[in-house]
């Protein structure tokens, strides 16, 4: 395959030049990108963390009534419970702040590994990637968490109170916030997947049925319980993304195939 410089800076074979010289750091190269990465996003992380903390009033009373009001009155048996709280809270709210930031620097990390034109795709990458995370932590706060709550109250009665840990109320909120962000970036992992024709959508839906048991066990998994509620809550999202996903690697597959015979 030809490599011949344009006029533009940019090899025939799509690369560009000056990045492509990235692309060939050594191993200890791109242990420090690694760091430097890593340091970034710290920093950032560590920022936000800190702004959420100083608005930790507001935010702790918001999340106690929140708790309460699905049921159970919240306790704490550690002197420390409240404010150890507060800076879970802080940075569970950080991070989700944080999180367009954070996708940025993974994307600057492959980077220089990637095609000129596959580095085009940065900015919609950020956008969907942080609209995903944050659309599944949302789901987790408004639909999967009240509902697998409001299942563990109902068995209160009279006789029978309720009262659950802070520690361990919130420690369970933050798996399933985490979990549901990370499960919603299922159709962006299939968009890279379809354009590097690792998956097609004809092979998604050939082992939906795959698919679907796969769906089931993960949500098991995540769950806190075995009961039906709590499975079909987290079950239905996921098998809601994979046909989603299905679209995607059927619509960014032909324009693979589209892109690849341009190129002929």
């Amino acid at each position: 395959m030809s490599t011949e410089t344009t006029g533009t800076g940019l090899l025939e074979d799509g690369y560009d030049e000056e990045l492509d010289d990235r692309s060939r750091m050594t191993f200890l190269e791109h242990l420090d990108e690694l760091r430097r990465r890593i340091l970034h996003s710290l920093y950032v992380l560590i920022a936000c963390c800190g702004v959420a903390f100083f608005y930790w009033e507001p935010l702790f009373n918001y999340y106690v009534e929140y708790f309460g009001q699905y049921g159970g009155n919240l306790v704490y048996t550690q002197p420390m419970a409240g404010f150890m709280f507060s800076m879970k809270l802080s940075g569970l709210v950080g991070l989700l702040v944080a999180s367009p930031f954070l996708f940025m620097q993974a994307w600057l990390f492959v980077a220089p590994g990637l095609y000129a034109r596959e580095k085009r795709v940065v900015i919609p990458f950020v956008l969907s990637a942080s609209i995903c995370f944050l659309a599944g932590a949302y789901f987790a706060h408004e639909v999967a968490f009240p509902a697998m709550w409001q299942f563990f109250a109902s068995y209160m009665t009279e006789g029978l109170q309720f009262l659950p840990n802070l520690d361990v109320t919130f420690g369970l909120y933050v798996k399933v916030i985490l979990a549901l962000g990370i499960i919603f970036q299922l159709p962006i992992a299939v968009f890279f997947l379809a354009r590097f024709n690792v998956v097609t959508a004809g092979f998604m839906i050939r082992h939906f049925k795959y698919a679907v048991l796969a769906i089931v066990v993960l949500a098991a998994v995540i769950t806190p319980s075995g009961d039906v509620v709590t499975l079909a809550v987290f079950s239905a999202p996921m098998l809601v993304l994979y046909v989603i996903s299905i679209g995607v690697a059927w619509l960014f597959g032909k324009k693979r195939l589209r892109d690849a015979a341009d190129e002929e």
